[in-house]
């Protein structure tokens, strides 16, 4: 049986019973107060200032530029020059350019916002909008969420006679754009202290430096700031935890029109409003205007106070977003279809003529999720290709781009997201360009994808009272996770497929106590769990309400074999066996004991047929089936051992090895391994 486990490591973080008693004596429920032990917080004041966001707002002027900035708007809402607030097609993006444009506005600037089209013009500022903005009698451009590299276009635009001002939360180059001001927090000579603004936050900044009066700024706009903040998975702490609980408020007691609209349009109570339904919910549809080419449609829903106007873009938006899903459905089919049936690549290079540019890129990470390696997928255009990539297991794409840039027209973006334009006729060499890169990449990381749980729980403490009490952690996001919990021993007692047959729901025992669990885009044959089985689950915990009754439901991250014993997940001393750098304390942490070697080898013997499991959950099964303690990476070596002696046949397809225990008519000698002999050297020397 494989268990698909989604994370090869589960790294739990340990609680101090003391730190946890003192967090409960200060009021804090006892699962609440067990997640603050486990980040760190041993008392009620540092609960305070981690759970806190202060009053204190800085200073915008403490922005690098923002002085001539000012100075410029100023000058151009007195002269009546027409001004556009260039942004862009993404959350952070479009509301960042509606504030600012509304803002302006009521300042009685002659404003306008412009936003490209993805497909036409792509991303950021563009010599198309440019001459397009200049012919329409625009003197001023601000930028919002873009602009901090566009040095070429920053020259156009003093050519047309346009003067720029660029307002951007991305990393600096070396060489900023020739402009009237450049405002970015990572400024390398600014002075603010918060980095971690977004796009949108950065807006405000000009907004409020402007009016001279910051809480009334964002008074009126803490909706749009928050918006902009979550979808962006910014850092929630400080000014921005401030940004998103403030907005999250307006949001459920005087929403802006369009807002109440969209919320309403996609079933969103506006009292259980969180950052997580900004996230899942309302932000998605947002995103589908620039995605699916209809930018008008979220712009024109920020700005209208009109109500039925708001109520026909809404329905709008999902209606455009229930598009974006059937695209993306048709493309991921069509994706998979072109895989291969047997042995999946390194990573997967797909290509087509019909794919739609802004889709693409969701598709890719929903690939990169199945299949556990990277994924590429590239929309074709006669002789040229636009790609958009998503990484897997800590896989560096940017760095995978940069090593083959002689097969790419341009790329761009960082680890975990990338794209890129390439010719057809070079996209079977970039293809397997990028599965060598993988190859190596995958073989030297041992188990790349790490889980991090805040505690182990008993089941005793998962009640709808402790979980109810966990909303004082709210707003979760990025800096202040959702706590994710984890629980051993669970029976598996029930399984049944809902959502026609998309996820998987089930009923989990521990003693006397019994709980429903729901795991997301799982189904029985995916995940291989049977009744019966006894697993550890990890978990976010909610409360359900259907029909008046209130319950208990597990939301399932990942599940993995119980074990009865030790099982370290360390691969240090394997990865040096594999890389050459071998030490003799690693060789020594790596021989394994003739108990170990045929403990293994019975395991293996045992269980007829190929394997196929992650090695981390092969490895907890052996501890389980045996109950005695074993590593993962003597596991790891001691496979290797058997597979140099012919014992056992051997192959990788990602995150799985495949194993196949063969038939041998004589004793082996294991002493013959050359893994071996590199490890006695190793020990001796």
């Amino acid at each position: 049986m494989c268990y698909a486990l989604k994370y090869g490591i589960w790294n739990v973080a340990k609680i101090e019973a003391e730190n946890v008693n003192a967090l409960v004596r200060a009021g804090y429920a006892p699962l609440t107060a067990m997640v603050l032990s486990s980040r760190g917080i041993v008392d009620e004041k540092q609960a305070q200032q981690y759970l806190g966001c202060g009053d204190f707002l800085p200073d915008p002027f403490l922005l690098t530029d923002m002085v001539p900035a000012v100075e410029r708007l100023r000058a151009a809402i007195a002269c009546g020059q027409r001004i556009a607030v260039f942004g862009d097609y993404d959350v952070d993006g479009i509301t960042a350019t509606c504030l600012l444009t509304d803002f302006l506005r009521e300042q009685g600037a002659d404003c306008v916002p412009y936003i490209p089209a993805r497909l036409e013009e792509g991303y950021g500022l563009n010599s198309l909008a440019i001459n397009q903005l200049a012919q329409h009698g625009v003197k001023l451009i601000v930028t919002v969420d873009c602009g901090i590299t566009a040095v070429e276009e920053a020259f156009l635009c003093r050519e047309k006679g346009i003067d720029l001002i660029i307002t951007d939360h991305h990393e600096c180059k070396e060489t900023l754009p020739d402009a009237v001001a450049v405002i970015d927090p990572h400024r390398p000579d600014g002075g603010y202290p918060h980095k971690n603004l977004s796009g949108v936050g950065v807006a405000f900044k000009l907004a409020a430096a402007l009016c001279g009066n910051q809480r009334q700024v964002l008074e009126k706009y803490s909706d749009l700031v928050c918006l902009g903040t979550v979808a962006d998975v910014m850092l929630l702490q400080g000014e921005n935890r401030r940004f998103v609980i403030e907005g999250l408020m307006q949001m459920k007691t005087a929403p802006r029109t369009g807002i109440a609209a969209l919320m309403k349009a996609c079933g969103c109570n506006g009292q259980d409003l969180s950052a997580s339904s900004v996230g899942y919910v309302l932000a998605p549809r947002i995103n589908a205007a620039g995605r699916m080419g209809e930018i008008h449609l979220a712009v024109e829903l920020f700005l209208t106070k009109d109500k039925r106007q708001a109520e026909a873009l809404a329905s709008g938006l999902c209606e455009l977003n229930r598009q974006r899903q059937i695209v993306e459905t048709t493309i991921y089919e069509q994706a998979i279809e072109m895989l291969p049936a047997e042995k999946l690549p390194e990573a997967v290079v797909l290509a087509d003529d019909t794919w739609h540019q802004g889709v693409v890129g969701i598709v890719a990470s929903r690939i990169a999720e199945e299949c556990c390696c990277p994924a590429v997928l590239i929309c074709l255009d006669g002789e040229h290709g636009k790609a958009s990539s998503r990484s897997y297991g800590g896989f560096n794409l940017f760095a995978a781009l940069k090593e083959n840039a002689h097969l790419l027209e341009s790329y761009g973006g960082h680890e975990l997201a990338a794209g890129f334009t390439i010719l057809r006729e070079k996209i079977g060499a970039f293809r397997e360009a990028l599965c060598a890169t993988a190859e190596r990449y995958y073989a030297e990381a041992g188990e790349a994808t790490a889980l991090s749980g805040d505690c182990v729980i008993t089941p005793e403490l998962l009640t709808i009272s402790n979980i109810d009490a966990l909303k004082v952690l709210e707003p979760c996001g990025s800096g202040c996770p959702k706590p994710l919990f984890v629980m051993e021993n669970l029976t598996v007692e029930r399984i049944s497929q809902v959502g026609s047959g998309k996820h998987m729901r089930l009923r989990v025992r521990s003693g006397r106590y019994s709980f429903q669990a729901i795991y997301f885009s799982a189904t029985a044959e995916t995940a291989c769990i049977c009744p019966g089985e006894t697993v550890d689950i990890a978990f976010t915990a909610q409360v359900n309400e259907y029909r008046g009754e209130r319950s208990v439901q597990m939301n399932v991250v990942d599940i993995r074999p119980s074990c009865k014993a030790e099982c370290p997940s360390q691969t240090d001393s394997y990865r040096a066996l594999c890389n050459g750098t071998l030490t003799a304390a690693d060789a020594e942490k790596l021989l394994p004991e003739r108990e170990t070697q045929g403990l293994i080898w019975r395991y293996l013997a045992a269980h007829k047929g190929l394997i196929k499991e992650t090695p981390m959950s092969l490895c907890r099964k052996i501890v389980r089936w045996s109950g005695k303690s074993l590593s993962l990476q003597k596991l790891l070596v001691t496979l290797d051992i058997f597979a140099d002696v012919g014992l056992l046949t051997r192959n990788r397809q990602h995150k799985y090895i495949l194993l196949q225990a063969n038939s041998v008519a004589e004793k082996t000698d294991l002493n013959l391994s050359p893994t071996m002999q590199r490890l006695l050297r190793a020990k001796e020397s």
